[in-house]
């Protein structure tokens, strides 16, 4: 709440503008929101493996080499709601196998160094920087169905200086850790850990267990993350006015962020969120392949289910519903729907048999066609703004179906697009079964202090 709204927190936002890298990272175009999720806030964060600027004694505590570094290891969408009541981390394995907007299909951490390598030679190190962001974003916008907001970017020297000022984070490992390539050494129990070993803990990846895997490196991130946000919310930085300044001065210097991100809006909007109540998750995958170069990837889940996960997971709370007088209820009759069918179900003759049925219900069928991919899961009905009245009448006979704007819906006609859910009109769609939780990435809250593999 200082921070938040008090003069003392207009002044440490001031302090982090003044300091504070920016970058322009936000795309004009190829960031488009197609997963409705409100008024929500979505900010990227990235760790670039960039060494450049570490001095050699620093290079040694890092127990790493000098390199200019273009890779992006770490990538985390970070989804905040309008009220700051929750927030939601999910993190993306750098091996996910992406389409790359104009590079094909290729690893996910490829997709900055591929946007940098796009900037005009002889241009300046931020606007390289500013084109690797830009083309990453691009890229997961495209799989995730949303519009990024904001972005923020840490090198592996702004890490290590920034968990060393904030004094340590407490981590609990239920197995002793040491591994010669991150340069880890740390006993089982719960301890704090700060430096050079913070370091180590977040880029750990072999010798874990009988895994030793990427997903293994994403839930130490993300075990150290909620580390840190419980170290910031405690009351000993809370009310501490001097370590509030060192860490806003530290995270300005070690953080580059997009050119509208406003520090202190973004405490304000978070000052209500507790630990308990920010949840860590790994994007829905498929598993581990080889691509034709024969590397390792890590296939993930296909677009449809990938959109239909993050507007699950970011959807806005429903707000309570009025009482409404029978005048304010808009009924629409089915006469007055004109449907388009469309089968995306993989299954012949669908289309039309959906569309005699919609017939003997009332709709007005004006046609029926394949839609642009037989693989469609879940149905859907699709609407121009301002017939919602139209939508629900028809998702009225399809219970289940998801309701959504489309971009080429014409006013007055509402598009069905059949899946391989649909079982009739009149009939409930089959509901999609659980998601398979996947060893060693189960869902967290920033409150569980469990011990890790």
């Amino acid at each position: 709440m200082l921070l938040g709204t008090s003069g003392w927190g207009w002044y440490l936002g001031r302090v982090a503008d003044a300091s504070v890298n920016r970058t322009n990272a936000i795309p004009a175009s190829g960031n488009e929101q197609t997963v409705q999720t409100g008024e929500a806030m979505n900010l990227l964060l990235v760790g670039n493996d960039s060494r450049a600027g570490a001095t050699e004694e620093e290079l040694a505590l890092l127990n790493t080499e000098a390199n200019a570094g273009l890779n992006t290891d770490t990538m985390i969408l970070v989804h905040v709601p309008a009220d700051g009541s929750a927030a939601s981390f999910v993190s993306f394995p750098r091996d996910s196998y992406v389409e790359i907007p104009g590079h094909g299909w290729d690893k996910l951490n490829a997709a900055y160094a591929y946007g940098s390598m796009e900037a005009p030679d002889g241009a300046s190190d931020a606007a390289v920087q500013a084109a690797g962001a830009q083309l990453l974003i691009q890229t997961i916008s495209s799989m995730t169905g949303l519009r990024i907001d904001h972005y923020a970017e840490v090198d592996l020297l702004g890490f290590f200086q920034l968990s060393t000022v904030v004094g340590g984070v407490e981590v609990n490992l239920c197995e002793p850790a040491k591994d010669r390539y991150s340069g880890i050494d740390l006993p089982a129990g719960v301890q704090t850990i700060s430096g050079e070993q913070a370091l180590a803990f977040v880029r750990q990846r072999h010798n874990i267990g009988n895994t030793s895997s990427d997903f293994d490196r994403i839930k130490r991130q993300q075990v150290f993350i909620a580390g840190m946000i419980r170290k910031m919310l405690s009351d000993n930085v809370l009310l501490d006015l001097g370590k509030q300044r060192e860490l806003v001065q530290a995270a300005a210097d070690a953080l580059t962020v997009d050119q509208n991100l406003d520090l202190l809006r973004l405490a304000q909007q978070m000052q209500s969120i507790t630990p308990d109540s920010i949840e860590f998750q790994t994007v829905p995958y498929v598993g581990t392949d080889r691509d034709e170069q024969d590397r390792s990837i890590i296939r993930l889940e296909d677009e449809n289910t990938l959109h239909a996960f993050f507007a699950e997971l970011n959807a806005e709370p429903e707000p309570a519903a009025e009482a409404a007088s029978p005048e304010a209820a808009e009924v629409v009759s089915p006469a007055d729907v004109d449907v388009e069918v469309y089968n995306g179900s993989g299954i012949s003759g669908l289309a039309g048999s959906a569309g005699d049925e919609l017939t003997a219900a009332g709709f007005p069928v004006t046609g029926t066609a394949n839609a642009d991919s037989m693989d469609y899961e879940v149905t859907e009905i699709r609407h121009a703004t301002g017939d919602e009245a139209l939508a629900a009448t028809l998702a009225a006979q399809i219970p289940g179906a998801v309701t959504k704007v489309g971009d080429d819906a014409v006013s007055g006609t509402v598009q069905l697009v059949l899946g391989s859910d649909f079982n009739g009109v009149g009939q409930a769609v089959t509901a999609a079964p659980a998601a398979p939780v996947t060893e060693g990435v189960d869902a967290r809250t920033a409150a569980d202090t469990g011990c890790i593999n």
